[in-house]
């Protein structure tokens, strides 16, 4: 009996958007299509042209329905972290005046309550993260249906983003013609592939480097906990190669691609390039040792910026390090610059699935991973978020999402069986002690209550 799902991963970035098809079977997935398309009406990140953006996002998911031989409607789109807050919720019901067996309403009930605060006008709440349920006082209960008691508590963790960048994603993919099943903020589904048992579950950051900005972001049990913005990206080193050697955006971008390094100190004096320089005939030459030092002090001044907000929060203490993802992580040499700035372990991810061996692919391929390692009260928590949502829109612009797969917000029914997320398992870690302990603490203390 084939009990294999898909699930489409939707990754919008600001030079290209990509389509990741996977086949979710007995507890493995499968990328089965991928789909590339060079990105319109996206900067930094953000949708700011809804056509284009369609546009651009038609001709990608055609790309991977051709290779995947599937038709796709239903999406699980990434949202930047752009002015991204976390905050805690709680919420609590009376399920009855007398003890009655709780259901999948009750849930639903609770979690809603939960994400009633006083969340300004201008945010949306992407992502709710159940951490426990109480049921008439007993803590520590993970999926509460069919229990019996008077009372359910429930605390989470919200996800909110600016409205505008919500709005415009789902009306592009809307316009696409297409249905968001999930929206997951982009380093929460990044963790899901980048990160190892023991650094999501101890700490790590993670730093994507797109094309128009670059993000680090901070993983403890599993889950997020901080994330900060740098407004520059790969698109910003390709720009200074091309005023500094007067060429055109296009060869400084070739330039970047196959002759380009992040470590200056180790790039070859006697090895030469030629460049087409504008306004001459002829072209000049230059050493790769020079080409590297253009691309080394972008570099540098991006990983500056996002090391001040990571050192006051004591994140560079924890025992992951640093993992860099992302399009610019391709960079020969990147990671040795990084060492040297953050001065903590420092490796790269990079997808091994074939067809997909770039870091560029890694949000993508975190999309469909998050999608299918949701248990049902992860899906139950993104109906209600999705829900809520919705009701602040037109009816007319209410997405059609499939009731057999993921169900609408109707009280009786119930959602399809799906499998549990894997098992976490934490070895044990014996502390360091002196400063880097009292930093470690301190971010905890930040973070982590």
């Amino acid at each position: 009996m084939d009990n294999s799902e898909f699930f489409v991963g939707l990754d919008i970035g600001t030079n290209s958007i990509k389509v990741v098809v996977a086949e979710a079977s007995d507890e493995a997935l499968s990328v089965v299509g991928v789909g590339s398309e060079r990105s319109e009406g996206v900067s930094r990140g953000v949708i700011v042209d809804i056509d284009k953006a369609a546009g651009a996002i038609k001709r990608a998911v055609k790309k991977a329905e051709t290779q995947a031989n599937i038709t796709i409607k239903e999406v699980v789109v990434g949202i930047s972290a752009n002015m991204l807050q976390i905050e805690k919720c709680q919420g609590m019901i009376a399920v009855g005046t007398q003890s009655k067996e709780i259901n999948e309403n009750d849930v639903r009930q609770v979690m809603a309550a939960a994400m009633i605060s006083n969340l300004p006008s201008e945010r949306e709440v992407v992502s709710l993260i159940p951490k426990q349920f109480s049921v008439d006082g007993f803590n520590n209960i993970r999926d509460p249906r069919g229990m019996i008691g008077v009372r359910l508590e429930m605390k989470g963790i919200i996800y909110t983003a600016p409205k505008t960048i919500v709005h415009n994603t789902k009306k592009a993919i809307q316009k696409a013609g297409l249905q968001i099943v999930h929206k997951v903020i982009t380093p929460m589904a990044l963790s899901q592939v980048s990160l190892n048992e023991g650094e999501g579950d101890f700490g790590a950051v993670i730093i994507d480097m797109g094309a128009g900005q670059s993000t680090a972001s901070v993983v403890h049990d599993h889950n997020l906990k901080l994330s900060t913005v740098d407004f520059e990206g790969g698109d910003y080193v390709t720009h200074d190669i091309s005023v500094v050697l007067n060429t055109t955006i296009e060869n400084a971008a070739q330039l970047k691609i196959y002759y380009g390094t992040a470590d200056s100190a180790n790039a070859d004096t006697d090895d030469t390039i030629s460049v087409d320089v504008v306004g001459q005939s002829e072209p000049e030459t230059i050493s790769e040792e020079y080409l590297s030092e253009i691309i080394e002090a972008r570099l540098q001044q991006i990983f500056t910026r996002l090391k001040g907000p990571l050192d006051d929060a004591g994140a560079l203490s924890l025992p992951g390090g640093i993992v860099l993802t992302g399009g610019v992580a391709a960079t020969s040499g990147i990671e040795e610059l990084a060492k040297q700035v953050f001065g903590v372990k420092v490796r790269s991810y990079v997808p091994a699935q074939m067809g997909m061996r770039y870091p560029s692919y890694a949000l993508g391929l975190g999309l469909v991973t998050y999608a299918s390692n949701l248990n049902d009260i992860g899906i139950i928590a993104d109906n209600v978020v999705n829900g809520a949502a919705i009701n602040q829109l037109d009816s007319a612009s209410r997405p059609n999402v499939q009731p057999k797969v993921y169900p609408e917000q109707e009280p009786e029914t119930e959602p399809s069986p799906k499998q549990s997320s894997k098992q976490q398992s934490s070895p044990k870690k014996k502390p360091q002690k002196g400063e880097k302990m009292d930093k470690i603490k301190n971010f905890w203390s930040k973070f982590f209550d």
